[in-house]
């Protein structure tokens, strides 16, 4: 294939995966194509085959925007003759030369390929430039050192069309100005070439660990299954008393108080003379989406008088 490269001329470059950008005119002509076609055999379903060479005669034919000649002139160097040249010709009365020397004609040939190849070359030149220009107003310069941790735009298995950013990954090697050879730390894939468009940095999440403290206490004092605040203390003394009584029913109230102390104690308790189960049966949870309550359901809530239906049940809000 080298040989062939050489001897046609061709300058052949690699490119990156996933950057399409390095084939800018391949890719381009190929969107373009693949838009032709499809209005093409939209509107010719029946008959596709049979007309195909016309729509690759008209695309031919019209001039290249940025090479400012048309592929036709580009290969044959003259100007295809289409209809409308036909139909011009023959109402000027055009009437061909006479044969000329075929090695005439080759040599003029050539020197026309070679005027507008040089011409196409320069126009695709400037066209490139402009290009550029207007993609460096909008991109900034980014590098990496090898070692750096960085996240990679790959492309989903389930779409092409989709990517996301997978990592972190390593640089191992810089390969160039924009082209880096990654590796994965945690897998033993291969490495692979990624152009600097495909990457960004990572930057790894500082782990803070809240502290919490908790209140020495004696677990023997605290019955199993209990949660106690510590609060208050409890106790007699917090019996509040109306000072509607007088002072001989105050004094047998504490008397009484006193008498049973350990009930007025702060600390939860639990008793073994009676449990209570509650049992639902086969009945499940229902859940429901949240909704947005009725206006009159809302004047209800506000007022806090829900209602009440005619058989005394209350529906809840």
């Amino acid at each position: 294939m080298k040989n062939l490269w050489e001897a046609h001329g061709v300058n052949h470059l690699v490119a990156t995966p996933y950057h399409h950008e390095t084939n800018g005119l391949v890719e381009r002509f190929n969107g373009t194509l693949g838009a032709m076609i499809r209005k093409f055999v939209k509107e010719h379903s029946n008959d596709c085959d049979l007309v195909l060479q016309q729509l690759l005669f008209a695309y031919r034919a019209v001039p290249h925007p940025n090479l400012g000649f048309s592929p036709f002139e580009l290969v044959y160097g003259r100007e295809v003759k289409g209809p409308l040249q036909l139909v011009k010709q023959q109402w000027e009365g055009f009437t061909p030369s006479p044969g000329t020397n075929i090695l005439d004609f080759v040599s003029n040939l050539q020197s026309t390929l070679r005027h507008s190849l040089a011409l196409a070359k320069e126009n695709l030149k400037d066209a490139q430039e402009e290009q550029k220009d207007w993609d460096d107003k909008h991109s900034r310069e980014q590098s990496f050192k090898v070692g750096d941790q960085v996240m990679v735009l790959k492309a989903l298995q389930a779409d092409k069309m989709e990517a996301s950013w997978e990592g972190p990954f390593t640089v191992q090697e810089r390969l160039g100005a924009v082209n880096y050879l990654i590796a994965s730390p945690t897998s033993n894939i291969k490495p692979k070439v990624y152009h600097v468009n495909s990457l960004k940095p990572f930057y790894s999440r500082e782990l803070k660990v809240f502290q919490f403290t908790a209140q020495e206490t004696d677990d023997a004092e605290w019955p199993e299954g209990v949660y106690y605040e510590g609060k208050s203390d409890g106790g007699v003394e917090e019996v509040n008393l109306s000072m509607t009584l007088g002072g001989l029913q105050r004094q047998q109230i504490k008397e009484l108080c006193t008498s049973f102390a350990p009930m007025f104690s702060a600390t939860p308790g639990r008793t073994e003379r009676a449990y209570h189960s509650i049992d639902t049966g086969n009945a499940h949870p229902i859940r429901t989406p949240p909704y947005q309550e009725s206006l009159h359901a809302q004047t209800a809530i506000k007022k806090g008088d829900p209602g009440h239906a005619p058989d005394g049940y209350n529906p809840p809000l």
